[in-house]
């Protein structure tokens, strides 16, 4: 057992330092490690990402506390865009869930696998700005916050990387864009958490009291204690490098996670 909880430490110094490099979240690189450790931990394996999935959103709903607060208070959240994206993406994150919950480990890992590599891609492509105000009307914004919560939910991510692109285009500041979308955070990684617990086989739940659902808190605490602590690491690390390089670094990660889940 203490091996496992050292493991668990290690991924979230990982995570956090990567995180805090690249200037994401980190779901994109726990889920990976996490899948890495259960599968070695004995886990059943039919429910590896899932599992990892949801305990990435765990860890999301403690982080984006801090966050949230940090932008709050630099004056860098649009609340009126918070307000309208807040129906779809929480619908949108706990249908994800119910959604992850009925999908076989394999094509979940698929979907994570063409995800990541659609974000690697991403990465060196244009983002448009300030073109559509009308973005922040209820019906395209609830739409929006719909599929960026399933997506979000599938994969185990605040959604930043989806809905900072969709407030640029709304005529928000990159400041704004980026606060606004860590207030989104919180909602997206609750409702997906809740529909992960909600959703899962009974029977995964009575195997060990350190798991309720698909969340499993050894792995959540472990990475909670240590993430926190090396993103700011990670974060000062990132600033001396140059803006080209980390573009570059992370879109390779991202290529070498996905290659990770399509060869497994």
């Amino acid at each position: 057992m203490l091996i496992e909880w050292l493991s668990y430490l290690a991924a979230g110094v990982v995570a956090g330092t990567l995180a805090g490099i690249f200037g994401i979240g980190g779901g994109l690189v726990i889920v990976p490690i996490l899948v890495w450790l259960f599968a070695r931990q004995g886990l059943p394996a039919e429910y590896l990402i899932h599992m990892a999935v949801a305990t990435s959103l765990m860890t999301i709903i403690v982080t984006s506390v801090s966050s949230v607060y940090a932008h709050w208070r630099l004056g860098n959240v649009s609340w009126l865009a918070v307000r309208r994206l807040l129906p779809g993406l929480l619908a949108g994150s706990f249908s994800g869930a119910l959604l992850a919950s009925t999908i076989s480990g394999d094509n979940l890992q698929i979907f994570f696998a063409v995800f990541a590599l659609v974000m690697a891609v991403r990465i060196w492509l244009p983002t448009a700005s300030g073109l559509y105000p009308g973005l922040l009307n209820w019906l395209p914004a609830t739409v929006c916050g719909f599929f960026s919560g399933v997506a979000s939910a599938l994969v185990g991510i605040g959604g930043g990387t989806l809905t900072v692109p969709y407030l640029l285009m709304a005529r928000l500041s990159i400041q704004q864009a980026i606060g606004s979308a860590a207030c989104c955070g919180f909602p997206i990684a609750l409702a997906g958490v809740i529909g992960f617990i909600v959703f899962s086989p009974a029977q995964l739940g009575e195997q060990t009291v350190w798991q309720t659902g698909f969340v499993h808190w050894p792995a959540f605490i472990g990475i909670a204690l240590t993430s926190t602590v090396f993103a700011q690491l990670g974060a000062r690390l990132g600033k001396k490098l140059p803006s080209s390089w980390l573009r570059r670094l992370f879109s390779v990660l991202l290529v070498c996670v996905s290659l990770y889940f399509f060869i497994r």
